[in-house]
């Protein structure tokens, strides 16, 4: 282990090294390992991006809400008996080479795997863990089948198919990779000159989104190139070819690499990642393996020590802590405590499933200006929720949601501007901030909302938002699982976007007086990939066609007296690109045209909401 520097603090060391990859790149390193070292070890492994001693506010607790550095959770680990190997990705922090977001990380993964294994601290048995970005390094790690990897704990990431969810969804292009880009080109970046890097400080994100569409070499990210080129290179591919299919970008490609892998998922509601979590577990249990298990929560993006996302509390319950183990550091331990050391299973560890259920709260502003929406708990042996029953709610002429199916087909149409589009509020997005905040929200504008412009008010009385709902329900309703929007829709455009929004409509009420409408999950549909992601096609105008919005997966208890509703348009900005209504290449930069879209009710165009009914809870 060729040494940088070594350190020694409350009873771990610390031991900065470089390790090698195929290429000749050398990736810097911190091993962490207990006093007195008892031989060899069983090692967990951390690869990231963000530094592998900076401060991350993620890696805290509801007791400890106080940011901590990675290298201290490595301690933590190191004292219960581990050996802890945390890594910068290549091209970022002290690692050498060139950073291209996502790619190459399979096989520096596994030829780090390779040179831990050589470590005589190594026992031979090791877990890798990490969130987000350090989730993507693990299972494109995993795709190389390394030798020595038994257990994993992925959180919020792991691409499936980033394609389908975390860059693209739906066919559409998720913007929050240019905030992303542009906020990490300026912090740990060794490719910038100081002119760059100034200048990257002073651009306002906010009106590069108000200036769009961009092009190369005119963009936020002009003065970053390997940002720049990384950005456009994913935005540009918007058919599902070869370059999706890489092993980093791909685990649904791979999932026989994972057989004998113990894998914990862990990922919230309000997450770009919920779907990959869920097409995750589904891929690696229905292989047989009972060594899979998820967690789903009411949360944002690595915030499970809160009981909010957004404008909504969940309760007390809600957070990780207290609920399904003492705290996130010790949920861990227990995991790699079972798989690498042999000890017995928690009882966290024993159900294949468990899930916050939302809804049930009170319906009252809390003291902090919150929706009290409350929440509990659940438990199942498979997903989605075995017993489900997938009902069918069609969309009507005048408004209607329900069970009956309209006979005779009529249309209901607006004008879809790509100038003027519905902008984001709330849902599942990350690394959006300042332009897009994750989480529940009454869906309603104000001069907080980008891209909000007066008169402020509900997104419901905007002229290109269609609203459809059920009457006032009769008894409680508790929606579980993979959401569907299957719809019959028209343009005068050769390609355009449909977009469907699942909200909780609460009834007007004291502190509420206008209701207030909770949005659960969005999707969005790119009509030239209706048919195949492979092969896309336009359409003809007027022509009607059939499309399928999956969005991402919820589970909300819908409290009698509320509505279920379903808001389509054609722009949820900034969160996705916005379609330009001409055909054009995707990221182009071209004119753009205002498009006359229609949703088609009844006969053989019936559009339908089709929802994951549990009844057992």
């Amino acid at each position: 282990m060729r040494m940088i520097s070594t350190a020694s603090f409350g009873g771990v060391t610390r031991h900065t090294c470089w390790v090698p990859v195929r290429d000749g790149v050398r990736l810097a390193t911190d091993v962490y390992l207990p006093e007195p070292k008892p031989g060899p070890l069983p090692v967990l492994l951390e690869r990231t991006p963000y530094g592998k001693d900076e401060e991350t506010r993620r890696e805290r607790t509801a007791l400890n809400p106080h940011p901590m550095r990675r290298g201290e959770v490595a301690a933590l680990f190191a004292k219960e008996g581990y050996a802890v190997v945390v890594q910068d990705c290549r091209g970022r922090f002290d690692s050498e080479g060139y950073f291209t977001k996502y790619l190459g990380e399979a096989h520096d993964g596994a030829d780090t795997m390779q040179w831990i294994m050589a470590q005589p601290w190594c026992n031979g048995a090791i877990g890798t863990y990490g969130l987000s970005y350090a989730a993507h390094t693990q299972t494109a790690l995993a795709s190389q089948r390394p030798a020595g990897l038994k257990a994993m704990f992925l959180e919020c990431g792991g691409f499936a198919n980033a394609y389908r969810g975390g860059i693209r969804h739906g066919g559409a292009f998720e913007l929050k990779q240019a905030v992303w880009a542009l906020r990490k080109a300026r912090s740990g970046s060794n490719r910038i000159s100081a002119a760059a890097r100034q200048a990257l400080d002073q651009t306002d994100i906010g009106d590069w989104f108000r200036r769009l569409p961009w092009t190369r070499g005119d963009s936020p990210l002009q003065w970053a190139p390997e940002y720049e080129d990384y950005l456009f290179g994913q935005w540009e591919r918007g058919t599902f070819d070869e370059y999706w299919r890489q092993p980093e970008l791909y685990a649904a490609g791979h999932y026989d690499a994972f057989d004998g892998v113990a894998v914990m998922m862990m990922c919230g509601w309000w997450d770009p990642y919920a779907q990959t979590t869920t097409d995750n577990y589904l891929g690696l249990s229905e292989r047989g393996d009972a060594r899979v298990r998820m967690v789903l929560g009411p949360w944002t993006h690595g915030e499970r020590s809160v009981p909010w996302a957004g404008n909504v509390d969940f309760g007390p319950a809600a957070v990780l802590d207290g609920s399904l183990a003492q705290d996130y550091v010790h949920m861990r331990l227990s995991w790699f405590d079972h798989w690498l050391k042999g000890k017995s299973a928690s009882s966290q560890m024993r159900d294949a499933v468990r899930y916050f259920r939302m809804g049930g709260g009170s319906g009252r502003s809390t003291p902090a200006g919150r929706l009290d929406h409350g929440g509990v708990w659940c438990s199942a042996c498979g997903w989605p929720v075995p017993g489900t029953e997938f009902m069918p709610w069609y969309l009507g002429a005048d408004g209607s949601l329900s069970p009956v199916q309209p006979q005779s087909d009529e249309a209901l149409s607006f004008w879809f501007d790509p100038a003027h589009p519905v902008p984001t509020i709330g849902g599942s997005v990350t690394s959006g901030e300042p332009l897009m905040v994750a989480g529940a929200y009454d869906q309603r504008t104000s001069a907080d909302v980008f891209g909000a412009q007066e008169p402020y008010g509900p997104l419901a009385d905007r002229s290109d938002v269609l609203v459809f709902q059920t009457p006032a329900l009769e008894a409680d309703m508790e929606v579980t699982g993979p959401i569907v929007m299957e719809l019959w829709v028209s343009s005068t455009a050769l390609d355009t976007d449909f977009t469907a929004k699942l909200i909780d409509q609460y009834p007007p009420s004291e502190d509420y007086p206008q209701g207030y409408a909770m949005n659960l999950t969005d999707g969005i549909m790119r009509c030239r990939y209706r048919r195949s992601w492979e092969t896309p096609q336009m359409m003809s105008p007027g022509e009607v066609v059939q499309i399928t919005i999956e969005p991402m997966p919820t589970s909300n208890l819908f409290r009698k007296g509320h509505r279920i509703r379903l808001d389509i348009s054609s722009s949820n900005f900034p969160r996705f690109d916005v379609n330009p209504n001409t055909g054009a290449p995707e990221a182009g930069a071209g004119p753009r045209a205002v498009a006359r879209n229609s949703v088609h009710t009844g006969g053989r165009t019936a559009s339908r909401l089709v929802l994951p009914l549990v009844k057992n809870h």
